[in-house]
């Protein structure tokens, strides 16, 4: 069986690196029909695709998978249409692939040009996030990419579904099915067999729990944009507006807890503890979070839990939060880079020097003011869609969408010139 992988991940990678030899020479045009044709056969085959994951689903319930990750694997309509209209976005983006990054001309003559160039073949491990499978697909597409998906067991049916509705997009566009591949099979093996392609992967993108992470970043011979957790933190200043930072703070957690941009802790500033801390804590309690507290929390309501020192780091991914005081912006800056994921991280303040003192002081890759966390996300800076979220600092950083996929050469052009001896 070992060996039937091995055999079945290396053709795999062989196609993809032929498919993305074509695929960079391919007009934008083809492209963009591509990723429209496959948006509407989601679209057509949305009963197809929601008997799948309801097979999903229902693995997933009997395997005693937690709320959150029920969350992550389950395509309601709109879900299902969000793919689609997804893939339409990217079709609509200008073609990141042969823009002219930069062009100057030396004192010889020599024209110089930096051209963005698809990086080759990308590779997409992620575990019960269905929608991956289009997101990565249309994204990879787009920057003239090939592309290797590997799914997880808990979302193998619903990946199936929508990998069919991305190969009638290439079939229709005229395009080869390499373009686009998906792992056969739900086995272990092919994880670590897919990151030793090192002669036809260029890039792995993992998306999932900590434990998948780790492990990719512990085996992969290829380079990775990936973050490990999203351990990420709403800071309530000293001159935030009360309203404001209830809303913030309740949709930053609440609206889906189990995403990677959901605040994982809140931090409160001293000066407005005993204004603020009260309303917000009884805003998560009612909501349905449980909060874990430092002493001053605490004291603020009897359902509050004592938080341990581990509670800092952790990323719950569930409808839980840390919550602490702090002395300040510079305090609460300390925190973050401390114990956080250099992820995303907010602050909410009527002071603008507080605020630029906090988005430069955070070593995250997506730093906002008077807004939510859960803003971290490719479709939401306007990028169609996202392949992941990189808080690592060469290449890409923060959400990675068409743009963060391509690498560039040099194209110089002369009239003759050669170098003098």
């Amino acid at each position: 069986m070992q060996e039937d992988i091995h055999a079945t991940m290396v053709a795999i990678g062989d196609r993809a690196k032929q498919a993305a030899g074509e695929l960079a020479r391919t007009p934008t045009e083809a492209r963009d029909a591509a990723l429209r044709a496959a948006a509407a056969a989601i679209r057509e085959g949305r009963e197809a695709i929601a008997a799948a994951n309801a097979r999903d689903m229902e693995a997933g319930r009997a395997k005693g998978l937690t709320a959150a990750m029920l969350d992550r694997l389950h395509l309601t309509d709109a879900r299902i249409e969000a793919m689609a209209k997804g893939l339409g976005d990217i079709a609509a983006l200008p073609d990141p692939v042969g823009r002219p990054l930069a062009e100057w001309m030396r004192p010889n003559g020599l024209v110089i040009q930096r051209v963005a160039v698809p990086l080759g073949v990308i590779g997409i491990i992620y575990e019960s996030r269905p929608n991956v499978t289009a997101d990565a697909g249309g994204l990879c597409l787009k920057s003239g990419n090939a592309a290797i998906l590997r799914g997880g067991s808990e979302s193998f049916h619903s990946s199936s579904a929508i990998m069919e509705c991305l190969r009638k997009g290439l079939a229709e566009a005229g395009l080869s099915a390499d373009c686009i591949q998906m792992v056969p099979t739900t086995d272990r093996a092919a994880v670590g067999e897919m990151l030793r392609l090192t002669g036809a992967i260029d890039v792995i993108v993992p998306r999932g729990g900590k434990s998948l992470i780790e492990r990719v970043i512990a085996e992969s011979r290829i380079p990775l944009f990936q973050h490990l957790e999203g351990i990420c933190h709403t800071y309530v200043d000293g001159a935030a507006d009360l309203e404001m930072a209830r809303q913030i703070v309740i949709n930053a957690k609440m609206r889906r807890p189990g995403i990677c941009g959901a605040t994982e802790t809140l931090l409160v500033d001293r000066n407005v503890a005993g204004t603020h801390l009260p309303a917000i804590v009884k805003d998560l309690l009612e909501a349905g979070c449980e909060v874990r507290g430092d002493r001053t929390t605490e004291a603020v309501d009897e359902r509050v839990l004592a938080a341990t020192e581990d509670d800092w780091s952790t990323e719950y991914l569930d409808a839980i939060i840390s919550v602490k005081v702090v002395d300040g912006v510079d305090e609460a800056v300390a925190h973050v880079n401390r114990y956080g994921s250099r992820h995303t991280d907010a602050i909410v303040t009527e002071d603008a020097e507080a605020a630029e003192r906090f988005l430069s002081g955070v070593d995250s890759a997506i730093a906002l003011h008077n807004a939510s966390t859960q803003f971290a996300d490719g479709g939401e800076f306007g990028m169609g869609a996202e392949i992941g979220i990189s808080t690592g600092k060469l290449h890409a950083r923060g959400p990675v969408g068409v743009e963060q996929l391509c690498t560039y050469k040099y194209v110089v052009r002369g009239a003759g010139q050669v170098r003098p001896g």
